[in-house]
């Protein structure tokens, strides 16, 4: 019997290697990342504004167009999901039908922050954090709500660039007490890392390569040196691609032709072997007729 992805996230995160979770806007980033062959990936809250809205990540997106869209990506492949719950979108009960709804979508695990509504990406300024207590009971509320044990509850803190260091490793400290499995410390600087790990001996932490650069871009074994046992990579894959298109467009503009951009792009055929064209023929052809049976390309 094969293993629950759940289980499977479990199992990495309680190996020696740190998990490296590339970023995924929508299900065919996640079938890319199980092409690489990594062990989770991470669907980003502002890469899900950002390509569902056009607008940035200041708290737009309801819950059920989030979960909607981890859905969507864990439908697509098989590869363990950490999925991005804001600030649970809303109070304690808010957070209970929030994991319900994503557990149900067939996310492994997802993360909690201490931000008020409207809030706003961990790396942007302006945050405003709930009090400690308000978030013990929110996670207090996840871990309850999982049906199966194994989902993984990630409490964020956006305290370090709001109130500092010490204050975010105690309020840190505190959502460990309540029940979280991994203790993510948002938007740690250079001179910061050092002293996550110490504090929190044994505890899974989670590393934050966001794009900002207020988070320095090492190395997974530096990473790992450091003591964090997990890696978001949240918009990187999204921002490759959005620079690709820009190139095609200012292509397309001046030389009024495709021919130059087809033969650095991924072919007709690729395209639809990763949105698994075999697959539907497969099924056509099970339970089609001569008629209206398709085949190729």
């Amino acid at each position: 019997m094969s293993l629950t992805r759940t289980k499977r996230l479990r199992q990495a995160l309680a190996g020696k290697r740190a998990v490296m979770a590339p970023g995924v806007v929508d299900a065919m980033y996640a079938r890319l990342v199980a092409e690489a062959g990594f062990e989770a990936m991470y669907m980003t809250g502002a890469g899900t504004s950002a390509t569902r809205l056009g607008y940035p990540d200041v708290g737009l997106l309801t819950m059920t167009e989030m979960v909607d869209n981890a859905t969507r990506i864990a439908d697509a492949s098989d590869v363990p999901l950490i999925a991005d719950a804001d600030n649970g979108f809303g109070g304690p009960l808010n957070v209970r039908r929030a994991i319900q709804l994503y557990e149900r979508g067939g996310v492994a695990a997802i993360h909690l922050e201490d931000q008020v509504l409207p809030k706003r990406c961990g790396h942007l300024s302006g945050k405003q954090l709930i009090s400690a207590a308000d978030m013990v009971a929110k996670v207090k509320a996840a871990v309850d709500a999982r049906v199966d044990p194994d989902f993984v509850v990630i409490a964020r803190t956006d305290a370090l660039s709001v109130d500092g260091r010490e204050a975010a490793f105690d309020r840190a400290e505190m959502y460990r007490e309540a029940g979280a499995d991994v203790i993510f410390v948002e938007s740690p600087g250079p001179d910061d890392l050092p002293h996550v790990a110490p504090r929190f001996p044994g505890v899974p932490l989670l590393y934050n390569m966001a794009t900002s650069g207020k988070t320095p871009f090492l190395k997974r074994e530096e990473i790992e040196a450091l003591g964090f046992k997990l890696i978001i990579y949240p918009n990187w894959l999204l921002l490759s691609a959005m620079e690709a298109a820009r190139k095609t467009l200012e292509v397309l503009k001046t030389e009024e032709t495709i021919a130059s951009v087809a033969p650095n792009v991924m072919s007709f055929k690729e395209f639809f072997d990763m949105a698994r064209m075999a697959e539907v023929q497969e099924l056509e052809a099970r339970y089609g007729t001569p008629e209206n049976s398709r085949t190729g390309y």
